[in-house]
């Protein structure tokens, strides 16, 4: 008989990507306040553009997280690996929605990939590099389990 899906039967890995999933959630939830607070003002009754992307990118990477949890629970790699893996994705997924949220603070309403400087060049690349390496590694764990 397996044995129950409990909070003390899973992977550290899996840990924190559930609380990054929940912190998230909880964190799209409270820009979405802060999103409807904006919507009643005249005479726009709008949020300004990066309030409404935080808010999405927020709840967007909830989920992730959760797949990136999953992923992370039954990656056939060292655990050191996966909690690597997953704590990369997560600290870039904060980074870019706190970018939103200073750019909605600042009520930025250009991109801001209109001024190239570290943030929008090395950042980006590093992002990239962070995101994809982490979740491939993630992917290729689960494959490898797979497999056998």
């Amino acid at each position: 008989m397996t044995e129950p899906l409990t909070l003390s039967t899973t992977t550290p890995g899996f840990q924190i990507g559930l609380l990054g999933a929940g912190l998230f959630l909880l964190w799209g939830m409270a820009l979405g306040v802060w999103k409807y607070v904006h919507m009643r003002r005249p005479p726009a009754h709008s949020a300004p553009v990066y309030v409404d992307i935080a808010h999405r990118a927020a709840l967007m990477y909830a989920f992730a997280s959760l797949v990136l949890a999953a992923l992370a629970q039954f990656s056939a790699w060292s655990e050191l690996v996966n909690i690597a893996a997953v704590t990369v994705n997560l600290i870039f997924f904060v980074s870019a929605v706190s970018s939103y949220v200073l750019h909605g603070w600042k009520k930025t309403n250009q991109t801001q990939f209109r001024e190239a400087n570290l943030i929008t060049t090395w950042g980006m690349w590093g992002l990239i590099v962070g995101e994809l390496g982490g979740t491939a590694i993630l992917v290729t764990g689960v494959a490898a389990s797979m497999i056998g």
